[in-house]
């Protein structure tokens, strides 16, 4: 996150912080704003990193997103890419966090190279901060290259 975003979030976690203190009902809407303002940029960025994949070929059904689980403030993911093809390929796959609702909580961009033909790999997708609650991982997008 750049200066001025986090200068923004921070200065309306401080307003949220500073009604809640005075007993306003609307710091809640406030941290909510800077929760979605945040998941927000991290979509936005993910999607600028996957459009950066060159002569990329779209391949969601080669790679599976497995359980979610926590290391340290994270939530993590392992995904696992099988590649069909005869020859070696790279993964780039953006993976969303999402909660038992369906709502977006974070998105991350991962890279698993050097997949050879006709084997998997495995990578970590790891949350960009901690997120609370239930969550499962989903490929929101996956391109071979």
């Amino acid at each position: 996150m750049s200066s001025a975003p986090r200068r923004s979030a921070v200065l309306a976690l401080a307003a949220a912080l500073a009604l809640g203190v005075s007993g306003c009902d609307e710091a809640g809407d406030v941290v909510g704003g800077v929760v979605s303002s945040a998941t927000a940029a991290a979509a936005s960025a993910a999607e600028k990193k996957m459009d950066e994949v060159k002569d990329g070929v779209k391949a969601t059904e080669e790679v599976k997103a497995g359980a979610t689980s926590v290391d340290g403030d994270r939530t993590v993911a392992e995904i696992t890419a099988t590649n069909p093809q005869d020859k070696s390929a790279d993964y780039t796959i953006k993976v969303d966090f999402r909660d038992p609702d369906g709502n977006l909580l974070d998105t991350v961009v991962l890279n698993i190279d050097g997949v050879e033909p006709g084997k998997s790999k495995t990578g970590t997708a790891r949350s960009n901060r901690s997120l609370s609650g239930e969550t499962k991982a989903e490929i929101g997008q996956a391109l071979r290259h």
